[in-house]
């Protein structure tokens, strides 16, 4: 064995603390049941259409959802009364949300990684991955395409596990992230949040990427069902643990981090069972902490350059179904962001926006270095997956402005100390909205002004002229100061916010 390789074992070994997992447990036993849940969905079978309907209203009222009442929803055979639980989920996505659609871009640090899952293109068996871990002065290219030339303001970074891409390395690309001003139309961009996906830390570590100003953690458990999570995480690497990863989110909050974000990767196994599990998991992180996810993702296995895991992997999910997986985490967890990603195609992302969908990704490139690099010829070889939706950032505010939603580019509730329990709370009692709708239209104007071609401008202008009359009309109080900092920003002001 070489000194590399001792070093990684040795780092991969110590990785693990055990009393951070023993202290959530029920002497040994975790949150997750996996008879129970398969028990209430055969249960539940042919549920009572009136039943379904009462359902609905709890969902209305922003009110977690019981697993019997989810597993309900997810029973339902009969077209038309689809339809009613589909308009339903869009109610509710509406008295949370408002038309508001949040954008980011993923942003990927490097490819090292300690685990061999069978599914991920990253997984350290595959000899064909192009391996690479951006520098400083890599970061800040990558920073400068996506603030100045595209016009993010909001990124999820991505790494693998592996010493090094560790927390040291976390943090100061973090920092790096922040510090970059890149020149824009009519200024300067500036990315003003950072989320971060990324393994499984210790509340050690956890804390330190909260110091570090981190917005959303964000872990996958990947598949609840325990025997298909051992199947796919081979025995021996890190990611094998079942609990030090369901944990996570329970050292996060003990670190202080405000906002977590939990997600499945459908198809690796029953999609009702992943649903019911990311139920348990929001009802779980209730209890404990008095604050649920602030995002669910649900991304569908994609195929990957060299994982041939990927091309059949058993539990294929159908758009059909994929439509009402959405549909019902939207209705059982209802104040939860819900993460759409370009995994999907556009045609898919253009279906599924209306059933309750917060958030969604665009110009996305996920190859390691991708945004600062015109040769897109090894892409395949630098990526984790293929991506289904590739329209630029410009064509899908379009597309959204053309839908009747507003390009939300809004980060000042993360700076005004509405997060965690106090945003829950505003989320469920529908307040949240109001501030977002001001600042949606703030950020948007400023988009436009920075950004879009006249195509753009034009529809986006006309949506705004609408939203600015709601707000007159629904919000009399706030007009006059958001008409104000409208101006201000029209004037070359940036970073305005409520």
């Amino acid at each position: 064995m070489d000194a590399v390789s001792a070093d990684i074992r040795s780092w991969t070994g110590n990785r693990i603390i055990e009393g951070q997992i023993k202290k959530y447990t029920d002497k040994g036993r975790d949150f997750i049941p996996d008879n129970e849940i398969l028990r209430k969905l055969k249960d539940n079978r042919d549920p009572d259409p009136g039943r379904i309907r009462d359902i609905l209203q709890k969902s209305l009222s922003i009110e977690t959802l019981l697993p019997d009442e989810t597993a309900a929803l997810l029973n339902v055979t009969d077209g038309g009364l689809w339809q009613e639980i589909e308009a339903a989920a869009a109610r509710v996505k509406n008295k949370v949300y408002d038309n508001r659609i949040v954008t980011f871009a993923p942003l990927y640090l490097g490819n090292l990684c300690v685990n061999n899952c069978l599914y991920c293109g990253f997984r350290r068996g595959n000899t064909e991955a192009e391996r690479k871990v951006l520098g400083p002065d890599e970061v800040k290219r990558e920073i400068e395409a996506l603030a100045g030339r595209i016009g993010h303001k909001r990124l999820i970074i991505v790494y693998g596990e592996h010493p090094e891409t560790d927390v040291d390395y976390m943090v100061s690309t973090i920092k790096t992230i922040y510090s970059v001003k890149a020149a824009t139309r009519n200024g300067f961009g500036q990315i003003r949040r950072v989320n971060v996906n990324a393994a499984p830390l210790s509340v050690e570590g956890l804390k330190r990427l909260h110091e570090a100003g981190i917005g959303t953690y964000q872990v996958f458990q990947e598949t609840y069902h325990r025997d298909t999570y051992h199947a796919v995480h081979p025995a021996g690497t890190i990611k094998s643990d079942y609990q030090w990863r369901l944990y996570c989110m329970h050292r996060a909050f003990e670190a202080g981090v405000d906002d977590v974000g939990i997600g499945v990767l459908f198809g690796l196994y029953d999609w009702k069972f992943e649903v019911m599990g990311l139920l348990y998991h929001s009802r779980e992180l209730e209890k404990r902490f008095g604050v649920g996810p602030h995002t669910i993702s649900f991304p569908r296995m994609e195929p990957a350059h060299n994982v041939p895991f990927t091309q059949d992997p058993g539990f294929k999910v159908s758009d059909a179904d994929f439509r009402k997986l959405i549909t019902v985490i939207r209705l059982a967890v209802p104040y939860t962001g819900m993460i759409l990603t370009a995994r999907e195609s556009a045609g898919i992302r253009r279906e599924t926006i209306p059933l309750g969908i917060t958030q969604i990704d665009a110009s996305s490139r996920i190859g390691i270095g991708a945004y600062s690099d015109s040769d897109e010829s090894q892409q395949g070889e630098r990526q984790q997956f293929f991506l289904g939706d590739t329209r630029s950032l410009e064509e899908v505010i379009g597309e959204l402005a053309g839908m009747g939603y507003i390009t939300s580019f809004c980060t000042a509730g993360y700076r005004c100390g509405r997060t965690g329990k106090k945003i829950m709370d505003l989320l469920r009692s529908g307040d949240e909205g109001k501030f977002c709708k001001l600042n949606a239209i703030l950020t948007f104007r400023e988009w436009l002004d920075d950004f879009a071609g006249d195509e753009t401008r034009k529809a986006g202008e006309e949506l705004i002229a609408e939203e600015l009359e709601q707000v007159k009309q629904r919000m009399p109080e706030q007009y006059p100061h958001l008409i104000k900092n409208y101006e201000r920003i029209k004037n070359g002001e940036r970073d305005i916010y409520f």
